[in-house]
């Protein structure tokens, strides 16, 4: 475990780290956390809700699904860090692409064999609708997820495309405007449907992520908030952010705007190199496989469990050696698919690119 830890650090730190790259690294540090919750909350109480044991488990980690929602904190703040740093459309698509889909192709190929070899009652599918995941935008056409994790990649991808699209447009100064237009329309459909019985249609619903959108502009507030170059919007950033904490405290709950400024406070913290503890090996490797691990570690966790159940493992311990088995097996996925992958895209690209000039 040791050695997988150091090679992760190594991978993810860059020679001659500077203040910059360390407060990215505390951000990514916090997506392997934010992945960790996850895991916990299916391998605990979303598994036993499924397959319920005979003895139920210790703990229960009931709260771990909200890491989702630090990851779209995250990606709002980092892809729009992203796209500053941008200097061509198809950069920025190509590194996305890179980053996303070696991996989830790979996963699907792994989470469909594993799932079909060992079984997991419910939850597999056919090869017809393995092919139907890979645009991971098969929720659009009702097509179901050979892994479930799979529903948020499609909110990601379709938030990529949204940002990518202002950047194009060379509207990336008018942001502000932006944010506050979908936080109106996400509060306008929701007192719509509550007070009139009416909203969006469910596909544009679907496409402008409105349900999700308040946390990705929690994100980018909180990047602009801390940006030297945004100084003089800081205002209308706080402003913005303090409009999706009552857009989610009033079409949601009290609750989600109390988390929600507890999550994007985190990012802050990060962000600015408040979170030094984040710097440990441990949780830069988690940082690193992240991505990986979320793919990963669902329903083949989860065929796992029940087949360490079938040989009389207690749940307790049969919850250990999954989280273990699960590590391993994201760390073995960064390592020989995700990143090889990457890095010969990016580098095929700038092959191309050259040759061009």
């Amino acid at each position: 475990m040791q050695s997988l830890i150091q090679a992760a650090t190594a991978a993810a730190e860059p020679s001659g780290r500077t203040l910059h790259a360390q407060r990215v690294q505390e951000i990514d540090a916090l997506r392997g956390i934010a992945a960790m919750a996850v895991v916990l909350f299916h391998y605990t109480t979303r598994f036993v809700e499924l397959y319920p044991p005979a003895v139920a488990p210790s703990l229960l980690f009931g709260y771990g699904h909200y890491g989702v929602n630090l990851f779209f904190i995250i990606s709002g703040y980092v892809i729009f860090m992203t796209l500053e740093r941008t200097t061509r459309p198809m950069d920025f698509a190509v590194s996305r692409f890179s980053r996303l889909f070696p991996a989830y192709w790979f996963a699907i190929f792994l989470t469909f064999a594993f799932t079909h070899w060992l079984g997991l009652p419910g939850k597999t599918v056919d090869l017809g609708t393995a092919f139907g995941n890979m645009l991971m935008i098969h929720g659009l056409f009702r097509i179901p997820h050979v892994d479930g994790t799979y529903w948020t990649l499609e909110v990601e991808l379709l938030f990529y495309c949204g940002m990518l699209l202002l950047y194009r447009m060379r509207r990336l100064h008018q942001i502000h405007l932006f944010l506050g237009a979908v936080l109106l329309l996400r509060l306008a459909n929701f007192l719509a449907e509550r007070w009139l019985g009416i909203g969006l249609p469910w596909t544009l619903y679907r496409l402008l992520i409105l349900e999700y959108i308040p946390w990705f502009v929690l994100g980018i507030s909180v990047f602009l908030i801390n940006s030297p170059r945004h100084a003089a919007t800081r205002g209308r950033s706080l402003g913005t952010a303090v409009g999706a904490v009552l857009v989610l405290s009033i079409s949601g709950s009290w609750f989600l705007g109390l988390l929600s400024c507890g999550l994007a406070a985190t990012v802050h913290l990060a962000a600015i190199g408040r979170l030094p503890m984040l710097r440990k090996p441990l949780f830069v490797w988690l940082g690193a496989i992240s991505y990986p691990l979320y793919l990963v570690h669902e329903n083949i966790g989860w065929s796992f469990m029940l087949q360490l159940r079938s040989m009389g493992i207690p749940i307790d311990l049969g919850i250990l050696m999954t989280i273990a088995f699960s590590l391993a097996l994201a760390s073995a996925v960064t390592r020989w698919v995700e990143q090889p992958a990457m890095q010969w895209i990016r580098d095929n690209y700038r092959r191309h690119r050259a040759g061009r000039s």
